[in-house]
């Protein structure tokens, strides 16, 4: 099946261009754009976002040069077992899908990117630090337009009520994260357990996520109301936005979180290759409370961080 996933054009508020730039209509134009496609798919392409192609390929290339260590090397920056996310996550640390073995695949998590109280790889990997922390600093700004836009999509009577619940990203009263994201070539069937895959079905915990693909397919989609995951290939110059859990909830079930994957490629010549992705994990500001923003009870009212550490205590396997 191909993907069914829209590509919204991002111009009329990239990075850099303020609602003064732009038109009334072409934001409007834009609000029910991306509204339409995650009340229906909950997962967009967006194009010309403002993100340099160069600042991402920076980022992928320390990738590359952290995941490459030795595993004593990455062990002395291991994400602890409790408290903070920052961190290396092993392979096969991650279980996201209780039907399936643990997830083919490494992480390292970013959660407060200034901070010099956390372990950085900086004497493995030159700049490790000044480059996530500017690249962190990029994404939260671009997820702050996209939550605006969402606003005004919904049509809220306060159009900032997301903005305004995300005002610490970056710091320890929020829980937004940048996760560098590895999964190994694969040379030989028989390292991979019955029903594997790279990363396991699930629905991301938070507001919305932004994911850079490298060339490497893998993602897959399942659409609401089919029961046959789509891809959803790399696309140059664009980013991968999804709605996830915590804004279904806040929206009363409106906007939709779709579950998807990462596989394990059929073609040879892409199982032999090592996928990377970097994941934006974006979450409301720790004490921000969820409620139903329609008035309804469907959902119990729950702060981001209770919610939020109830879904991580399920993931990781020590």
């Amino acid at each position: 099946m191909e993907s069914t996933i829209p590509i919204i054009d991002l111009s009329a508020m990239c990075l850099g261009k303020t609602t003064e730039h732009s038109s009334s209509s072409e934001i409007s134009q834009l609000a029910d754009e991306i509204y339409q496609a995650f009340c229906t798919v909950g997962f967009v392409y967006i194009k010309n976002h403002g993100i340099p192609q160069e600042k991402i390929d920076t980022i992928f290339k320390l990738c590359d040069e952290f995941f490459q260590l030795d595993y004593a090397v990455k062990q002395k920056y291991a994400r602890p077992a409790s408290g903070s996310g920052h961190g290396w996550v092993a392979f096969e640390r991650e279980k996201v899908s209780l039907d399936r073995p643990a997830d083919h695949k490494e992480a390292f998590n970013i959660t407060e990117p200034q901070t010099h109280q956390r372990p950085w790889p900086d004497k493995e990997v030159p700049n490790f630090q000044s480059e996530i922390a500017s690249f962190f600093d990029i994404c939260g700004d671009l997820s702050l337009k996209i939550l605006h836009i969402m606003a005004l999509g919904l049509q809220l009577e306060n159009p900032g009520v997301f903005t305004n619940t995300h005002k610490v990203m970056a710091s320890t009263k929020n829980c937004t994260t940048l996760r560098l994201l590895h999964y190994p070539c694969i040379p030989q069937d028989k390292l991979i357990k019955p029903g594997q895959i790279r990363c396991g079905e699930h629905t991301d915990y938070g507001s919305i996520t932004l994911l850079f693909q490298d060339n490497m397919p893998g993602l897959e989609v399942l659409p609401i109301g089919c029961t046959e995951y789509v891809p959803a290939p790399p696309l140059p110059g664009t980013i991968v936005v999804n709605v996830a859990d915590l804004m279904q909830r806040w929206t009363a079930d409106q906007l939709k979180s779709t579950r998807h994957r990462v596989s394990i490629p059929s073609e040879e010549c892409h199982r032999r290759v090592p996928r990377r992705s970097l994941a934006f994990f974006v979450h409301p500001d720790d004490d921000t409370v969820i409620t139903c923003l329609d008035g309804s009870q469907k959902y119990s009212p729950i702060t981001a961080y209770d919610y939020l550490w109830q879904r991580v205590k399920a993931t990781y396997e020590y």
